[in-house]
């Protein structure tokens, strides 16, 4: 089977940093322990915004400097970011919640029959997971896309619960 894993934005501002949560550093050692015995492919994505960030519709909606290209903030976790190495993982960065490069990427994989299904775990689960997940869904409605509920975590615990019942309403299958 031809499978894929896309770790969500597993970056620092979203674990330790500004926007980090106690449920995010929680659930780090299970989303490590997924993508270490992973058999397929793993594809990563990487929230990127720029010194103007503020000034940015995002930037004015949530006015929370974070994962600026090139700081502390914006790398990969240290262990993820051992893992891409490892791995070879492509790395896909956004400056939106989904990434279109990524949905296209996969749906070509899909055409040329090298794409049974795809695996969604990382953060935020209401944002950047839901988006993707709908995103790749959109995309390929005819292939299982699943999320991995223990290994994603939302800006609140209400919130992850919110945008999982989004995506189980959408298709997109729940563990």
């Amino acid at each position: 089977m031809n499978k894929k894993l896309i770790m969500i934005d597993i970056q620092n501002d979203f674990v330790t940093g500004v926007l980090g949560t106690k449920e995010a550093q929680q659930m780090l050692p299970r989303l490590m322990e997924k993508a270490g015995s992973f058999q397929g492919e793993i594809l990563m994505t990487q929230d990127t915004h720029f010194e103007n960030y503020l000034e940015t519709q995002e930037g004015k909606l949530l006015p929370v400097s974070h994962c600026i290209k090139g700081t502390k903030g914006w790398e990969l976790v240290p262990e993820l970011e051992e893992l891409r190495q490892q791995r070879k993982a492509k790395v896909y960065q956004k400056s939106c919640f989904g990434s279109i490069r990524l949905a296209e990427d996969l749906k070509a994989a899909y055409e040329e029959g090298q794409l049974d299904g795809v695996e969604l775990a990382g953060l935020c689960t209401d944002i950047c997971v839901v988006s993707n997940a709908l995103l790749i869904k959109a995309f390929l409605p005819e292939i299982p896309v699943i999320v991995d509920a223990g290994c994603c975590a939302g800006v609140t615990v209400e919130k992850h619960m919110a945008a999982l019942e989004v995506m189980r309403s959408c298709q997109v299958i729940i563990w």
